[in-house]
């Protein structure tokens, strides 16, 4: 792909939900057992099968292997936006856009399920209901977690800035995937499905770290939107990772014992009655503990089914680490 001088200047990074959203999803509907995600995958998949979203929109719109509509990935308007500005852009997507994904998605799978012939006739009725089961998802397998994977994410962003800052763009584009090399004058990805070309792409360059992409390149060619590239995030194989032991009675000492405790017990997402089982504590106490938590920013909520689901926030991140010994 050519890559001029004013294509360099318009590089930017952004840390994307939705980009997020359909690896994850496959990743949860094959089956398999993938080390570095087991955990999660493990929490997740009874949620959704529970929920039943395998079998919605988002079963026939992310297919186990292949090609993921373009208008499921939206330019990022930012650096880091917020799900729901996504699905805005999702909603927002003409009926001409839709229904050229959809005929791209039909020759690779040899036809459109019920749903997406349904999306096919009427673009801007059915992608409120695409967005809502987007939502409910988001709400059961990601929010829970976001704090933890957006610190990951992040984190690859200030290194590749860094790496920028003292080395230039050479060693950042050379450095980011093997398959992806730069020099003066054009972009190179070995062994892309999707060409890439000025013609049918924008102006600059799009980079989104990813924890559930895998170990190649995804990318998104779309005129007018600049051309994106998800690759791995460092440090997604130890996203699940337990955390180091905690001083506890360091945290006590701020928090309270009990707060301390079912901070430090969240290290995974978790209703008031499984916190209840697992610290001894009465359903009522973990509750009460819950709300001042939640009123410090400590800890958000997210429905997941007919039960909440509580998780720590980048806030509270912060306070563990330092609190590790």
């Amino acid at each position: 792909m050519a890559f001029s001088a004013s294509d360099l200047a318009q590089v930017r990074f952004a840390v994307s939900p939705m980009w997020e959203v359909t690896p994850g999803f496959r990743l949860l509907r094959s089956g398999a057992v993938h080390p570095p995600h087991r955990s999660w995958v493990e929490q997740v998949r009874p949620r959704l099968e529970a929920a039943g979203l395998h079998r919605g929109w988002l079963g026939e719109l992310i297919p186990p292997t292949g090609y993921v509509p373009d208008f499921l990935n939206p330019a990022p308007a930012g650096p880091s936006p917020a799900p729901e500005t996504e699905w805005a852009a999702i909603r927002a997507s003409s009926a001409g856009r839709v229904r050229e994904d959809l005929d791209h998605l039909a020759r690779h799978q040899g036809g459109l399920g019920p749903r997406l012939r349904l999306l096919y006739a009427d673009p801007p009725a059915r992608l409120a209901k695409v967005t809502d089961e987007l939502e409910a998802y988001w709400e059961l397998a990601l929010a829970p977690y976001w704090a933890r994977v957006r610190a990951v994410l992040e984190a690859d962003v200030f290194h590749r800035a860094r790496t920028v800052a003292e080395h230039g763009a050479r060693r950042l584009f050379n450095d980011l995937h093997p398959s992806l090399t730069w020099s003066p004058g054009e972009l190179r990805l070995a062994g892309s499905k999707q060409p890439l070309t000025r013609e049918s792409a924008g102006n600059g360059l799009l980079l989104i770290p990813s924890v559930f992409t895998g170990p190649r390149l995804r990318t998104r060619v779309t005129r007018p939107d600049p051309p994106q590239i998800s690759y791995p995030a460092r440090g997604a194989g130890t996203l699940w990772q337990a955390r180091r032991a905690t001083r506890a009675d360091a945290l006590a000492a701020v928090f309270g014992r009990s707060r301390a405790l079912l901070l430090t017990e969240l290290e995974a997402p978790a209703s008031t009655t499984q916190l209840a089982l697992r610290t001894g504590l009465s359903p009522a106490g973990v509750s009460q503990c819950l709300t001042a938590l939640r009123d410090a920013g400590l800890v958000s909520a997210h429905r997941a089914g007919r039960s909440v689901l509580y998780a720590r926030t980048a806030a509270a991140e912060t306070v563990l680490n330092a609190a590790s010994a």
